[in-house]
C-alpha cells in the first residue's frame, strides 16, 4: 500500500499541473502531446515493466543505481502507467472548465500560471475522480511490479502479487481473503473521497 500511495501521490504532482497546463497553455505541439497521453492511458503494464526492467537491469543505462528489484523500481513502474491517466482526465476537467473562467481571467489580465492554480483549486472536488482512478489503476496493478519487483518477501511483495502468488500455488482461500481485503480498500478509499467531497461542498461559499 505505500508503494501505491508513494506512487500516485508522485503521478498527481507531475499529472495534475501537466493536465492543467495542456488545458490552458496553446502552443503548437500541444494537441500531439494530448494525443499522446491519450495514447499512454492504455499501456500495456508488462510492456512498461519490461521497459524499465531494461533500463534498471545490470546491463541497463541506470543499472549503476541498482534500483532493479526495490521498491523505488516499482514506484517507477506504477508512476509511468499512473501518470497519462492523471494527466488526460485533469487535462479534460480543466478544459471544460476554462469556458467559463476564459473572458474573465483574460479581462483581469491574470497570467497563465496563477490562472492554472485557480482553475485547479476550482475543480478540486472533480480532479478527487481523477485521483481515484490513478489509485484503481495503481492498487490493482500486477504485472509490471513483478517484474520490475520481483515480488522478494517483506521487500517487493504487495497484495496483488501475493494474491497471484498463492493462486499459482493453489491457496485458493488465503488468495481469495488477500481479494477480499483489497475490495474493501477500494470502496474505503472511494466512500471517504465521496464523504469529504459532499462535506466540502456543503460548507462551501461559492
Amino acid at each position: 500500500m505505500k508503494v501505491n500511495l508513494i506512487s500516485l501521490f508522485l503521478a498527481c504532482m507531475i499529472g495534475l499541473p501537466a493536465g492543467s497546463a495542456l488545458a490552458v497553455l496553446r502552443f503548437p505541439t500541444r494537441k500531439i502531446i494530448i494525443a499522446i497521453s491519450n495514447a499512454l492511458m492504455s499501456l500495456p503494464p508488462v510492456v512498461v515493466g519490461l521497459i524499465v526492467y531494461l533500463y534498471l537491469s545490470r546491463n541497463g543505462p541506470l543499472g549503476w543505481l541498482e534500483l532493479l528489484y526495490t521498491p523505488t523500481a516499482m514506484i517507477i513502474a506504477q508512476v509511468i502507467l499512473v501518470t497519462p491517466i492523471v494527466i488526460s482526465l485533469s487535462c479534460q476537467i480543466i478544459e471544460d472548465l476554462q469556458e467559463d473562467y476564459k473572458e474573465y481571467f483574460s479581462s483581469l489580465v491574470i497570467p497563465h500560471k496563477k490562472a492554472i492554480f485557480a482553475y485547479i483549486f476550482d475543480a478540486r472536488y472533480s480532479l478527487v475522480t481523477v485521483v481515484l482512478a490513478g489509485f484503481g489503476r495503481a492498487i490493482s496493478e500486477v504485472g509490471a511490479v513483478i517484474i520490475v519487483g520481483g515480488n522478494i518477501d517483506h521487500l517487493t511483495r504487495v497484495m496483488t502479487t501475493s494474491i497471484s502468488l498463492e493462486t499459482s500455488k493453489g491457496n485458493l482461500p488465503l488468495a481469495l481473503a488477500l481479494g477480499v481485503i483489497l475490495l474493501v480498500i477500494s470502496l474505503s478509499v472511494n466512500f471517504t473521497a465521496a464523504f469529504f467531497k459532499n462535506s466540502a461542498k456543503r460548507k462551501a461559499y461559492v
